[in-house]
């Protein structure tokens, strides 16, 4: 089906938001359309909607300016496609924690103990004539012992009930508090949107249907998206799929983007396409049960329409492959169809270390006490009935049966007796009020503790393993020596002093080699420090360059991300980054590097010198270089980078852009910076804390070892 562009405002202009009539595109269309996969979605979108520009215009939205941002447009795309929420599990109630609480094994054998002792204590059977029964059938029990009997078994229970709902109230206090911090991480969670032509950061949740986003190295998609321009962009879906192996997105043979999966490498744009419900994670959170009730309405659902026969069991939960809409579901023929459901085993509550040993040893004496009460009311009854059958020969009587009975109840109140004091009924309590009272001691260090058994698993801790950066260190980093036309800046040199044609590669190559999506705004407040977008490293070379009295801005207005040739995104084994861009006269190309200095320097065959004017660069300038420049730099704690570029000519033919040995090589160095990340105040004060504690830090970092070494 053609798609129809007349009726659709035009795909680069900003989206209408009071336009009339519906979308294009029902919800149900995106659903389907988010199962395809490959070939079969890009032959989808070109049949139905042309192709992606097509499906923008559907959705009214522009894949270069994005959403208007109207809030009545907002509105609509909400009512038409859902928000982007998906709604908790209904939290347990305090009376489901009180009787999750009451199955604790030591807890069972307590309360049977304690009802039994407890009825037992109000039973008193008519007498009979004690003469004729035995001289020993009065007395039984005194008349103090007859009414206090009760006390036994209430106290037990009490002792119980006070350890239910220690450990119910302690739950429910860490479910709600976790809880809170939950919704706080959710409202705090941004994603980078274009609307109205401004890229801005926006909540997740407030992210509609047709909002153009922008994606980059290592965001968690919160949403479904169709990809409208990619560099080199490859996704781990690995959460949805199980295949650890990174797919390659592209407009020609896979655009598809999937919520709840990681960018591993490049960048890109998408329209995204469905939201919270209805995006793929939603759906398999709804399969899975998010809520029990639309659980149980997806099986029944399922039953109704010859689908899948499997049930939900108790700590059983079915992992089912996405349903289609009903109304496919209504006009096919029930089908019988094998598929794979798959079980997973939902893990009970842990136990903590301590509690599982304790309700081992609970068990054990229980089992002893049991024996021991049973032997002990079996030798009361055997020395009974041959002491009073036997040795004085007295027969059953009738009128006798209630105080005989009355002797063998007694004899069986001694044995749970005995079975009450083998089981310890304040071994619960203790080892529950103790773990309460560590959890309340780490929540006011802000150690907010989920399990019980975690505050023993940190009592044992001998050894913290801590990222340098944002964590040790401020993650606010700045640009503040450079060693550059053959001089070495202590700080940052007056842009006069540099030569133009130095100047002007230096500012395209780092203005054009960064993710567009890192930028430096205006503070907030103000005299407040500049806001840093996106990758740190990349928002300390963009300072750098407006340090030396230029905007980056301005360039990239000039050449777009749809003009970037090739990107070589930043991965862990590159270490590095490259752009190319093909020449506006067509004579060749150029490719603008940046990256670890040792890594790039090594690629390096030139450099550029006090003339602005490339000279050979050999390995042993290289060795001195390290030795002069990039070591003294790391000692001071400065993370050094690198950047790079290279001329391809027009009369060598295009490059095979796969081969990256080849492409990334022959580079001439612009400059070396050294960038610092000053350590966060706190940190030496906590490292020694943690010392006198006996626990070791270990600093793990991708950094110079001489740079590690300084922040040591």
């Amino acid at each position: 089906m053609a798609n129809n562009t007349a009726d659709h405002p035009p795909g680069n202009s900003v989206a209408d938001g009071n336009q009339e009539g519906d979308f294009g595109i029902t919800v149900m269309d995106l659903r389907d359309l988010m199962e395809l996969r490959s070939g079969e979605a890009v032959t989808k979108i070109a049949d139905s909607y042309g192709d992606v520009q097509g499906l923008c215009r559907r959705l009214k939205t522009s894949p270069i300016e994005g959403l208007s941002g109207n809030p009545v447009d907002l509105e609509k795309r909400h009512t038409a496609f859902g928000k982007n929420f998906i709604p908790p599990k209904k939290p347990k109630s305090f009376l489901a924690l009180v009787w999750e609480a009451l199955q604790d094994v030591t807890l069972i054998i307590l309360e049977i103990a304690a009802v039994i002792s407890l009825g037992l204590s109000f039973y008193h059977p008519p007498g009979g004539d004690s003469e004729l029964c035995g001289e020993t059938a009065s007395g039984v029990e005194d008349e103090g012992e007859a009414q206090a009997g009760w006390i036994e078994g209430a106290a037990i229970l009490f002792s119980v009930a006070i350890v239910v709902l220690v450990t119910a109230f302690n739950d429910w206090s860490k479910e709600k508090q976790f809880r809170g911090l939950q919704s706080r991480i959710e409202q705090e969670q941004k994603f980078t949107v274009i609307r109205k032509g401004q890229v801005i950061q926006i909540p997740v949740s407030e992210l509609v249907t047709g909002d153009i986003a922008q994606i980059k190295y290592g965001d968690l998609l919160p949403a479904d998206g169709i990809l409208i321009q990619g560099n080199d962009l490859k996704i781990d879906e690995s959460s949805l799929t199980g295949e650890s192996d990174q797919v390659r997105k592209s407009l020609e043979k896979d655009p598809m983007l999937l919520s709840g999966t990681h960018v591993m490498e490049g960048s890109g744009r998408m329209v995204v396409s469905a939201v919270g419900l209805n995006s793929q994670t939603g759906i398999i959170f709804t399969l899975l049960g998010a809520g029990d009730g639309d659980e149980e309405k997806k099986i029944k659902k399922g039953k109704r329409w010859g689908g899948d026969k499997s049930k939900t069991q108790d700590g059983i939960a079915l992992e089912i492959q996405p349903l289609k809409s009903e109304v496919e579901s209504e006009e096919k023929e029930p089908e019988v169809e094998v598929k794979q459901v798959k079980r997973v085993q939902i893990t009970k509550k842990e136990k903590s270390v301590l509690q599982g040993k304790l309700t081992k040893l609970a068990v054990l004496i229980g089992k002893a006490g049991l024996i021991m009460s049973a032997v002990t009311v079996v030798i009361l009854i055997l020395y009974f009935v041959i002491d009073t059958f036997g040795v004085q020969g007295r027969p059953w009587l009738k009128e006798c049966t209630p105080i005989y009975i009355q002797y063998f109840v007694k004899f069986f109140i001694i044995g749970v007796t005995v079975l009450v004091v083998a089981v310890p009924e304040g071994l619960p309590l203790a080892v529950t009020i103790s773990l309460a009272y560590s959890v309340k001691k780490m929540m006011k260090d802000n150690n907010l503790v989920r399990h019980l058994d975690a505050c023993e698993t940190m009592g044992n801790a001998t050894t913290i393993c801590s990222d340098k950066t944002g964590t040790l260190t401020m993650n606010r980093m700045t640009v503040v020596q450079a060693y550059l036309g053959d001089t070495h800046y202590k700080k940052v040199p007056e842009p006069d002093v540099i030569k133009p044609s130095t100047l002007e590669v230096l500012v395209n190559s780092i203005a054009i080699n960064s993710a567009y999506t890192t930028k430096i705004l205006s503070p907030a407040k103000e005299g407040g420090l500049p806001r840093h977008v996106g990758n740190k490293t990349e928002c300390s070379l963009l300072g750098f360059v407006l340090e030396l009295k230029r905007d980056y801005q301005p360039i990239r207005d000039e050449i777009p991300e749809e003009k970037l040739y090739k990107v070589y995104t930043f991965n862990s084994s590159r270490k590095s980054m490259s752009t190319v861009l093909k020449n506006t006269d067509g004579s060749g190309f150029r490719m603008y590097s940046k990256g670890a200095s040792e890594i790039v320097l090594r690629k390096c065959s030139r450099i550029l010198d006090t003339n602005g004017e490339p000279r050979i660069f050999k390995p042993k300038d290289r060795d001195e270089m390290v030795k002069v420049v990039i070591e003294p730099m790391a000692c001071d704690g400065l993370r050094t980078i690198c950047v790079a570029y290279r001329d391809f000519p027009a009369e060598a033919g295009e490059p095979n852009w796969d081969n990256e040995a080849d492409i990334l090589n022959e580079l001439t160095c612009i400059c070396v910076v050294g960038i610092e990340d000053p350590v966060r105040p706190e940190v030496p004060d906590a490292i020694l804390k943690c010392q006198r504690a006996g626990i070791t830090v270990r600093m793990v970092t991708g950094d110079n070892i001489n740079t590690a070494r300084a922040i040591i």
